[in-house]
């Protein structure tokens, strides 16, 4: 039967089929075929159609051109008008093409069935057909099997039966399809389920390790990741094997689920379609990761438009994370019910057989709840109606038994929420509980983590709630606001344990004199709910901090000391990142702030875990040893102590031995303070950075030498110390990394031989073109889509009141390769001098402090003069680097980086920024909103 097509396109197919080379001729009428099918999807797209609705017309479009070449193949050039049973031929879409939903460049999966053997003809059929659909640039998954075989298969290959569960006949021989259909359901209903459920739940937890176990990434992968669609798709085929003569598996869904529960799996199912179709016509490719490129126009074409200082790019992926926790709960909600059921095997990601209520787990002694098969558990539904603090309460003893909450108890705590109400938060025994969990705790993170899933965390501290599936559009953070904080207060229950030592010496030894630890997690939990506020994260946070304590019950005295760490939570990063420790007005400062050693104490442990909660490989031992030296010294000024400053060449004996014998002398090391004479190579375990150490007599402009040096060696420099020792000899200490964001070298160890010769012809003023530099022919100057996603306002502020010896120069910007070459030529050409520099890196942007005197070593006051400067290097942040798309590229349009730009450490230390003009400032302007965002409903 000819295909439900236009007369003209019928023809044009039957004109195709007769020419000499049919398969190119039928390329360009099919694919017209499934152009036009696609163009109806996407104008229903944009007109606000449903994800689900779009991906059902996109299966539509392929199903009507592949019918279309299944005709004209089996009609006109391959017919058997009275085909023998052997030469019966059926074609089925399976998998995801089979569930009828399809995204603009996804696979199609094909199965041609055949009753026995495979004939001459279902070989050229099947031949001819594939080709031509690899012609046409889509990605098959095809397979060719007769009846028994596709039984056989389905039977022992639970990937295959995933894949015929969701089957359904496409073209060919109809009662040859349904015939294995019905035999096929027949047979997955009379099979034991239990070992299909296993198999799709492990198949899950390995997914998730390979992509990443944690759900908050910033960077999700809307297919495979945790709470993506390949997690409703388990529950689906779940549902498919437990009933598979429903359609959709609905009567599985309907027997599993509440009403709420399958209105919530809707909704999400349709979210997350409607991104996903959205990232492959935006990337006009097979994408499945939310990339910083892609958010903010996924959310404009989703309507999503700013409310406040929050930009769309951040709502919209909020509602991503709240949809991702959803389907979280969606699982444990499932698997509750599958185990009540027992159609669960012990083992995987949920233990043990079980029922739900009384008398099929052992009681414990606080009523209400009992250990089922290794997981806490409730007797009954009322439990949480009968006293509400049992919310808390049960998290205490999933802690103390170190325990999972077992589905059912999740479940509970779920619907249990309205329950939290005003009273519930201002409960004293509410509030042990919670605070026991958090700061008594043996797994905080685990426990706060659960709660948080469950919605009990943000519930019972709206301060919370604000920050739940919060993000920040920045290349800097790796997580979700909330799971950053959980992770860092996790980190600090791991430092206590003395899990960290060797990466956190220091705290690991001051935690245990901290003498309220409470205040400390109190601090952790809440450092960042002051995030998107109106009056700054510090301030916000700081209020919101006191308004959740007081709730808590806590004391006057403790409120104060948790209000105060959370408005200087960053002070101790900015102070040892971004200013010279070794100064002692700076060090003088911090102390000021501090005010005594409980409060640094308290700080630095603070630090340490915020740092490194944001992301792998944010935290190493450069930064390390900053906090370490600054603490020393500031411990020391409470002490009434003065520090030795020991020589800052003693480290390098051998280094500074060949300079003073050869005028500059550079190396490769591999452990800046620790241990310089270890072996010195690059591939140290756990280093993100390579370390290159430059001993030269110091002259002006020489650090801006040593930096162009490294740019032109195609050297990303992400971290940088300068000290100059009184015999003028100076030392240069740079991290490095390649463009792929890998120590520098470790791919291609040959590259840090020509780049210690650079640097030493450099430090030695050797002219460009030398023959015995050559430039790295390698260095790559395009900015990569992800940095490009990004609108970083430049920022550049002048203080003339931080050191008593030198001004101090802080600019912010969008970081780029060269940057920190040409703002040391723009400072060394105002005839400046470097006393040292401060280099730091926050994903896109790119915070650089400078202490700057004049040739003669004194500290420059002249206003016209600095303004100048502070001109110039705005211009060198402000420059456009961005290059023009290049044919076929995608164009880019730059949102707003949410970061702060500047330190805070003027208005922290009480230092009044406009006393006498001694502090200029300068920002360009934040640019209007280029995103094009329409409102949203």
């Amino acid at each position: 039967m000819a295909p439900d097509l236009d007369p003209e396109v019928i023809a044009a197919l039957e004109a195709a089929a007769a020419t000499a080379r049919p398969r190119a001729a039928l390329a360009p009428v099919l694919a017209e075929i499934l152009s036009n099918g696609r163009a109806k999807a996407a104008q229903r797209l944009v007109q606000g159609a449903g994800g689900v609705e779009v991906a059902r017309l996109y299966a539509r479009a392929a199903d009507r051109m592949v019918q279309a070449l299944w005709w004209v193949t089996t009609e006109h050039l391959f017919p058997a008008h009275n085909p023998t049973d052997a030469e019966r031929l059926a074609l089925l879409a399976v998998g995801g093409y089979g569930r009828g939903v399809l995204a603009p460049h996804s696979d199609l999966d094909l199965m041609f069935l055949r009753p026995w053997k495979s004939t001459s003809r279902t070989e050229q059929v099947t031949e001819f057909l594939l080709y031509v659909l690899w012609d046409l640039g889509l990605k098959i998954g095809s397979t060719s099997r007769s009846m028994d075989e596709a039984l056989s298969v389905g039977k022992s290959d639970m990937t295959v039966r995933t894949a015929l569960l969701e089957a359904r006949p496409l073209a060919g021989d109809a009662d040859l399809a349904e015939t294995f259909l019905t035999r096929f359901r027949q047979q997955v209903e009379k099979a034991d389920a239990r070992p299909f459920i296993a198999a799709k739940l492990a198949e899950r937890e390995a997914r998730h390790q390979k992509v990443g176990a944690v759900r908050y990434r910033v960077e999700p992968n809307v297919k495979d990741g945790k709470g993506g669609l390949r997690d409703l798709n388990c529950l689906f085929w779940i549902a498919r094997g437990l009933a598979p003569d429903s359609p959709l598996g609905e009567a599985a869904l309907e027997d599993l689920l509440t009403r709420r529960e399958r209105r919530l799996f809707a909704e999400a199912f349709d979210f997350l379609w409607q991104v996903r179709i959205h990232m492959h016509r935006i990337a006009d490719r097979p994408v499945e990761a939310l990339t910083f490129d892609l958010q903010p126009e996924v959310a404009r074409r989703m309507g999503w438009r700013g409310r406040g200082d929050e930009p769309a790019v951040e709502r919209f992926m909020r509602r991503y994370f709240l949809v991702a926790r959803d389907v979280g709960a969606l699982t444990r909600a499932m698997s509750a019910q599958l185990e009540a059921r027992q159609q669960k095997k012990a083992g995987g990601l949920v233990r043990g057989l079980s029922a739900l209520w009384p008398g099929r787990g052992k009681p414990l002694e606080t009523p209400g709840f009992l250990v089922d098969k290794g997981r806490l558990s409730v007797t009954g539904p009322e439990v949480f109606d009968e006293d509400p603090t049992r919310l808390l309460t049960l998290f205490v003893e999933a802690d103390r038994l170190d325990l999972d909450l077992h589905p059912d108890a999740f479940a509970a705590v779920t619907r249990s929420l309205p329950r939290v109400t005003p009273r519930l938060r201002r409960d004293p025994e509410a509030s042990r509980a919670f605070l026991t969990v958090l700061a008594h705790g043996q797994r905080p993170y685990r426990v706060l983590s659960i709660m948080n899933e469950t919605g009990l965390l943000g519930r019972f501290l709206p301060e919370w709630g604000r920050i739940v599936g919060q993000t920040q559009f920045n290349m800097y953070h790796a997580y979700t606001v909330d799971e950053h904080t959980l992770q860092a207060v996790g980190i600090i229950n791991d430092i206590k344990r003395g899990k960290l030592k060797d990466d956190h010496p220091l705290a690991s030894e001051i935690i245990h004199r901290i003498t309220d630890p409470e205040v400390l997690m109190l601090a952790m939990l809440l450092h960042d709910v002051g995030k998107g506020g109106d009056r700054g994260q510090l301030e916000d946070g700081a209020i919101a901090a006191r308004r959740a304590c007081e709730r808590l019950g806590v004391d006057s005295r403790r409120i104060e000391l948790v209000t105060w760490l959370v408005r200087h939570h960053l002070a101790l990063s900015d102070y040892a990142q971004k200013r010279d420790v070794t100064d002692p007005d700076t060090v003088q400062a911090c102390a000021d702030l501090v005010g005594d050693p409980e409060r640094l104490r308290m700080l630095l442990v603070l630090t340490a875990a915020d740092i490194r909660a944001v992301g792998p490989g944010v935290w190493n031992n450069w930064k390390g040893q900053l906090l370490r030296d600054l603490h020393r010294r500031v411990l020391a000024v409470f002490k009434g102590e003065t520090v030795d400053e020991p020589d800052p060449l003693a480290a390098y004996p051998e280094l500074v031995a060949r300079a003073r014998e050869t005028g500059a002398a550079a190396d490769v090391l591999v452990d800046w303070a620790a241990d310089p004479g270890a072996e010195r190579h690059p591939r140290a375990v756990g280093r993100a950075t390579t370390r290159v150490a430059v001993a030269a007599a110091d002259r002006p402009g020489l650090f801006a030498a040593l930096a162009q040096a490294l740019s032109r060696a195609g050297a990303d420099i992400v971290g940088a110390r300068v000290v100059t020792a009184p015999e003028g000899l100076a030392l240069d200490v740079f991290e490095v990394q390649d463009g792929a964001g890998l120590p520098y070298g470790q791919a291609e160890p040959r590259r840090l031989e020509r780049l210690i010769r650079s640097l030493e012809a450099a430090a030695r003023a050797v002219p460009e073109g030398t023959p015995d530099v050559p430039e790295d022919e390698t260095v790559m100057t395009a900015v990569s889509a992800r940095r490009a996603a990004f609108d970083v306002r430049p920022v550049v502020m002048i203080d003339t009141t931080a050191a008593s010896q030198a001004v101090v120069i802080e600019v912010s910007g969008a970081d780029r390769p060269g940057l920190l070459a040409e703002l040391a030529t723009a400072i060394a050409a105002e005839g400046l001098s470097l006393r040292s520099a401060h280099i730091a890196n926050f994903g896109e942007r790119a915070v650089d402090a400078f202490y700057v005197t004049d040739s003669a070593g004194r500290k420059p006051t002249r206003r016209a003069r600095l303004d100048r400067l502070a001109a110039t290097l705005e211009a060198v942040l402000d420059r456009a680097r961005l290059p023009d798309p290049s044919p076929g590229q995608r164009p880019i349009t730059p949102v707003r980086a949410s970061v702060r730009d500047v330190s805070d450490l003027g208005r922290l230390s009480g230092r009044s920024p406009d006393a006498a003009g001694r502090k200029a400032t300068r920002s360009r302007r934040a640019p209007a909103r280029t995103d094009g965002q329409t409102p949203r409903g």
